[in-house]
């Protein structure tokens, strides 16, 4: 069997520029030209999907997921263009996912309802927090109670799977913040919830004012602290891991996500995207509107690429595997290996239950100490430690 294939399509438009993103985005003062706008990003989006099919060949699309970027900027219309271009190049599965990103603020009933007539069957909404002073140290404009009105809309509209990402361990931010930031969370009835601990990314506001001094910088063991807090508080609520920073009801996983951690294929539509093909990758030129040109002449947006080594999936997958809550077959691992596993389970990072049956699982400890137990593993086998991309 092929592995799943997917399409990522990145919309490289934002109203502002969030203090803590170092994602490829621009906002309207920083872009001019028909190029860069969005029906020209959408004219060179379709250029790239039916060179994606040519390049691919026979290939069943799996899963879809728009990103950015805020892609609900894009509105109902354009959104349901891309989805018809890539139905109208390639062969689409009938269970396809089909996601894409919202921010709360450019969203609407009617926008929903637009969507999920286009072909949409999920929607990824950016809540990030429940407090106001929380959203404001992120730079983000919705109010606090947006994202779960965007939710709930979008499950009047017909949304099955909704999920809201949520950052925790932000400057200023307090257990009792987060507490009501899951409640919020849970009150919109979602089936599928992201959070990740702050990063403090180089060239970003966030980073700047950090080193000014006017931020302190996220502490790790509170990030470790808020992490249980939450998992508690979602696990209660019928919402349980299967990916370190992801969580859902059952059935309700991610399956675009899902792809790249179980060693799928993808093409990634649009500026600065990355793309993987049986061990190669390669990523597109970053800027919109040197993207929507190279297209336009019949040129590949390519602005480089890898060949993977040997070594270097290995150690990419199990990066990438030992995060998800099925965790990854210890027969992945060399002599070397499989006793850095042994050690492991007896500091209890890894589950003893799933080790006696060949798995090497992540226990609730492990989870804290994900990356170590990783590192740990790789550095036993003497292999390269990579960095993992998508």
């Amino acid at each position: 069997m092929p592995p799943p294939f997917g399409i990522y399509v990145h919309v490289p438009f934002c109203a502002t520029r969030c203090g803590y993103c170092d994602f490829n985005t621009y906002t309207a003062s920083e872009l001019a030209g028909d190029a860069s706008s969005p029906d020209g990003w959408l004219a060179a989006a379709r250029r790239e999907i039916a060179l994606a099919a040519r390049t691919v060949g026979d290939r069943t699309v799996d899963t879809v997921f728009v990103g950015g970027g805020t892609p609900s900027l894009l509105g109902a219309d354009r959104l349901s263009a891309v989805l018809a271009a890539i139905r109208a190049e390639f062969d689409v599965a009938a269970d396809c996912e089909v996601t894409t990103e919202s921010n709360p603020e450019s969203t609407s009933p009617e926008f929903f309802a637009g969507i999920r007539a286009g072909g949409y069957t999920r929607v990824s909404l950016g809540m990030q927090s429940a407090a106001r002073h929380v959203l404001a140290v992120l730079d983000r404009t919705h109010t606090p109670g947006r994202a779960v009105e965007a939710a709930l809309e979008a499950r009047s509209a017909g949304f099955g799977n909704v999920n809201l990402d949520l950052i925790y361990a932000t400057p200023g931010e307090t257990d009792d913040d987060l507490r009501r930031s899951a409640d919020a969370v849970l009150e919109a009835g979602v089936d599928h919830v992201s959070a990740y601990a702050l990063i403090v990314e180089d060239g970003t506001a966030l980073a700047r004012r950090v080193r000014r001094g006017e931020l302190p910088a996220p502490d790790d063991d509170v990030a470790a602290t808020r992490y249980e807090l939450l998992d508690a508080r979602l696990a209660d609520a019928g919402l349980h891991w299967y990916e370190v920073s992801n969580w859902s009801r059952p059935g309700a996983e991610c399956r675009h996500n899902l792809g790249y951690w179980r060693d799928g294929d993808w093409w990634g539509v649009g500026p600065g995207a990355h793309s993987h093909l049986a061990g190669t990758r390669w990523w597109n030129v970053k800027h919109p509107a040197r993207w929507a040109g190279l297209l336009a002449e019949g040129a590949l947006p390519e602005a480089g690429r890898e060949e993977l080594t040997a070594d270097e999936q290995h150690t990419e997958r199990v990066m990438l595997r030992l995060r998800l809550a099925e965790g990854m077959a210890l027969d992945l691992l060399d002599e070397g290996g499989r006793a850095a596993a042994d050690r492991a389970v007896t500091e209890g990072l890894l589950a003893t239950a799933a080790h006696a049956q060949g798995r090497a699982v992540l226990t609730d400890r492990g989870r804290l100490l994900a990356d170590r137990v990783v590192t740990d593993l790789l550095v036993a086998e003497g292999g390269p430690i990579g960095a993992a991309h998508r």
